[in-house]
């Protein structure tokens, strides 16, 4: 077991929810809905995974190996491309769902999505695998996967602001809420911000 494998994993199912919702009739707004919430939910669940898991491991081993500028840019690009996502995510909920406005904002989350999935794929797992070793990679699994497990049912969406967010992990404090329902790094900024 790899953290890099199972992040490719849920890749790949976040890439097959999408498709689902594709092919089924605007019609079936009970079972849209349904499905949506399914992937919005594992969406977030993925994104704080990484945050709590894997972006911090990342960072240790690139400044490790003496690349830390190039690390650093990857987690602040992913850190971003998270917020974008659960942007977008919460566009949805603006929309009646299986109206037009509805799939095109499930359209825009897919986008924003695969967007991040293509680059962290090239970019960041690629230097995990890298720079990490197995043993490493299969402990980081562990946890990975222990964390979507406790938090099966959803977390909370919180934006987190990049620069914090890497100053935080290279310092080795939190840097969100962990599942555990706190506000973490949250900047309160854009559609996700708490009142």
């Amino acid at each position: 077991m790899d953290i890099t494998e199972l992040i490719l994993d849920d890749h790949h199912e976040q890439r097959r929810l999408f498709a689902i919702l594709e092919q089924i009739d605007r019609s079936e707004t009970g079972v849209l809905e349904a499905i949506w919430s399914r992937l919005a939910r594992f969406l977030e669940l993925h994104a704080l995974a990484e945050e709590e898991i894997f972006y911090p491991a990342l960072l240790k081993v690139g400044v490790a190996a003496h690349r830390k500028s190039g690390v650093e840019d990857e987690t602040l690009d992913a850190i971003g491309d998270h917020n974008d996502i659960r942007d977008a995510v919460a566009a949805v909920g603006r929309h009646k769902v299986g109206s037009d406005d509805w799939f095109e904002a499930v359209a825009a989350a897919n986008l924003a999505n695969s967007d991040h999935m293509a680059e962290e794929e090239r970019e960041g797992l690629t230097d995990f695998r890298r720079l990490a070793a197995l043993s490493r990679r299969h402990q980081l699994a562990v946890e990975f996967a222990a964390f979507e497990a406790r938090n099966y049912a959803g977390v909370e969406s919180v934006d987190k602001d990049p620069e914090e967010y890497v100053r935080k992990a290279e310092r080795g404090l939190p840097t969100g809420n962990g599942g555990s329902g706190g506000s973490g790094g949250s900047l309160s900024i854009g559609p996700m911000k708490k009142n």
